[in-house]
């Protein structure tokens, strides 16, 4: 099984380069554009990485990765 990469990124074309050249290595690809979407998707199905942006709308990935970090 490949491991699993969650691709937190709000500008498209960066996502999109991202995305592609990651599951043209192999790896499942999933991706956000908010921070307040990740702990459902990690909900979901727990990624092996994750990829943050740090200059999100919103909830900017300086405090998702803060709130990521106070779980288990």
């Amino acid at each position: 099984m490949s491991a699993s990469i969650l691709v937190v990124e709000d500008e498209e074309p960066i996502q999109i380069l991202l995305s592609y050249n990651l599951e043209a290595e192999g790896y499942r690809v999933r991706h956000t554009a908010e921070g307040e979407e990740v702990q459902r998707l990690i909900g979901e199905e727990r990624p092996d990485l994750i990829l943050l942006d740090w200059m999100l709308p919103g909830i900017s990935g300086i405090e998702v990765c803060r709130v990521l970090r106070t779980k288990p």
